[in-house]
């Protein structure tokens, strides 16, 4: 199958590839060495997989990767930049929230984009904005935990904002 030379933004840096159309964005992921969003169910219906584009969060199992074309793209590898945990991260090992950690890199993402939009949010409010990310280990307690110390913590300072 012909491949198509795609430009985007990874993590900050601009990219550029030669993907076939039919691959999707954790394939894509997967070639650049990211590999924290994992295709699990292959379904959307999981969150392991889940990225940010244009800082939506959306199912890299079932999005194009030659869609991410002209856009922005955010995994959760961003925050090892510089090697150290975000407020997020320290969160979820302080509460005992990762567990297999297979699903982790969903929720990591995906909660600060809830802190982002909601920076004290309530029980309900985490449950409510986490249904999308599924924990097979039953740790959701402890990830209702570890986003309430995240928001004690002021999770969004300037270099942990997406």
């Amino acid at each position: 199958m012909t491949e198509r030379i795609i430009n985007f933004t990874l993590n900050g840096q601009k990219v550029s590839t030669a993907i076939e159309p039919h691959r999707n964005l954790v394939e894509l992921l997967e070639r650049f060495d990211l590999t924290g969003a994992r295709e699990s169910c292959g379904q959307g219906l999981c969150g392991c997989c889940t990225v940010l584009v244009d800082d939506v969060a959306v199912s890299g199992c079932l999005y194009f990767a030659v869609w991410v074309d002209g856009k922005t793209v955010s995994t959760v590898e961003q925050f090892d930049a510089d090697g150290t945990l975000s407020a997020v991260q320290q969160g979820f090992i302080d509460c005992g929230a990762f567990q297999c950690g297979f699903c982790t890199p969903g929720f990591v993402l995906m909660t600060h984009q809830l802190l982002k939009h909601h920076p004290q949010p309530s029980d309900d409010d985490i449950r409510c904005y986490l249904a999308g990310n599924l924990c097979r280990c039953g740790a959701y307690p402890e990830i209702i935990q570890a986003v309430k110390r995240a928001a004690r913590a002021g999770a969004l300072t300037p270099a942990s904002a997406i």
